[in-house]
């Protein structure tokens, strides 16, 4: 995927939840590019979470549009990907 059509993807994850791994590794067998931030180690993450009203990790950003868990139909549909 050319860099300039690459949407902002942030992973907002915790050290223990198997699904955050999942999305990750689903990310980059499609070849996208994505930020990790881990909520347990980074208080902005953490911050993140809450002002959003969100419980759980992982929490996709995709250009600013938070899905929650591995919900790869959401995923697919933000993504383009058929």
């Amino acid at each position: 995927m050319p860099a300039s059509s690459q949407p902002r993807i942030i992973i907002l994850t915790g050290a223990s939840y198997p699904w955050c791994n999942t999305v990750k590794q689903y990310l980059r067998e499609k070849r996208f590019r994505f930020r990790e931030v881990n909520v347990e180690k980074d208080p902005e993450g953490a911050r993140e979470l809450k002002r959003r009203n969100i419980m759980g990790v992982p929490v996709v950003l995709i250009n600013n549009h938070p899905i929650v868990g591995f919900d790869k139909a959401k995923i697919d549909k933000l993504l383009g990907i058929k």
